[in-house]
């Protein structure tokens, strides 16, 4: 992994990227907003298939990405990982948001 300041880090694995992701998301309130969104997207998810409302879909990564975002603009005060690591980072919530559930990482 190349370790340079605000360029484009590369990563071979998620194993690799995670604790840089954990990293970006050291505030709490962060955390939690990632957390409520990620919640709030699976009840929409699970809502949207039981309704057969599947115009509610388009609602997801507003949901999803913008409790992300609000955590990171006003509270972490850095760039959402997704903007150069889409892939992991998508990845990166849901892990964050398990491990928040098992007590891995503080809620």
């Amino acid at each position: 992994m190349s370790t340079t300041n605000n360029e484009l880090q590369h990563f071979n694995s998620f194993a690799e990227f995670y604790p840089f992701y954990l990293n970006e998301h050291v505030n709490k309130t962060c955390r939690r907003l990632h957390f409520v969104g990620s919640t709030l997207v699976l009840s929409l998810l699970v809502s949207t298939v039981v309704s057969q409302n599947w115009a509610l879909l388009w609602l997801l990564p507003v949901i999803g990405y913008g409790f992300a975002w609000v955590g990171h603009f006003f509270f972490e005060h850095n760039r959402p990982a997704t903007f150069k690591h889409p892939l992991y980072s998508f990845i990166g919530d849901w892990v964050m948001a398990k491990d928040m559930l098992i007590g891995r990482i503080p809620f």
